[in-house]
């Protein structure tokens, strides 16, 4: 006999992997966008590429948190903060 209340099995894996692709999607774009934007900066601010490659892994790393507490703080099967998505 199963419980109505509890998804199965498989819905569980399924939501958890699809949380799990979100969220990679978000930390690589913003890691992505954070290098692009930082390599804007390169030349009038005179940062070395290594400082814009901080920037974007410190950008990612922030996307990452977030993803992990909209998860954590939402019962939506998201990284995003936002309801109902």
């Amino acid at each position: 006999m199963t419980d109505p209340l509890l998804p199965t099995a498989e819905t569980v894996v399924k939501t958890a992997a699809t949380y799990g692709r979100d969220l990679a999607e978000r930390v690589v774009s913003t890691g992505l966008e954070a290098f692009v934007g930082a390599l804007v900066l390169t030349a009038p601010f005179d940062l070395s590429m290594w400082h814009n490659a901080a920037l974007a892994g410190t950008a990612a790393g922030g996307a990452l948190l977030k993803g992990i507490v909209a998860r954590w703080r939402a019962v939506a099967h998201s990284a995003s903060l936002a309801k109902g998505v």
